[in-house]
Order: structure tokens, then sequence, then C-alpha cells
């Protein structure tokens, strides 16, 4: 068992640090939820958007 955890120490740390990074990611996504800040990443404004009720709920349209 200790030599498999040698032989794949590396394989092991990269999956560690990739399962922080999206932990991150959806932590920070969580965080941005809660204070009401737009997931919406298209740049193009909300004016026209059917889904802009999901990012201003608020029925603030102009973010």
């Amino acid at each position: 068992m200790f030599s498999w955890l040698l032989d794949n120490l590396a394989t092991i740390i990269i999956c560690i640090v990739l399962l922080a990074v999206v932990a991150l990611i959806v932590r920070s996504m969580i965080v941005n939820k809660k204070k009401g800040k737009s997931s919406c990443s298209c740049g193009c404004g909300c004016d026209g958007c059917p889904s802009a009720g999901m990012c201003h709920p608020k029925g603030d349209t102009t973010k």
C-alpha cells in the first residue's frame, strides 16, 4: 500500500490541487450569488435576455 502511494504521489498531489481549485471556484460562485452579483459572463447586458430574472430577481435588469 505504501509503495502504491509513493508510485502515485504526483497524481495524488495534482488531484488534491485540482479539487482545491474547484472548491474555491464553487465557493466564489456561492458567495457572489449570496451578494446578488450576476453570474452572467456574456457581457451583452440584460435588456433582452429571457433569463434576466434569474440574475436580477429584484427586477433590476440594467446591470
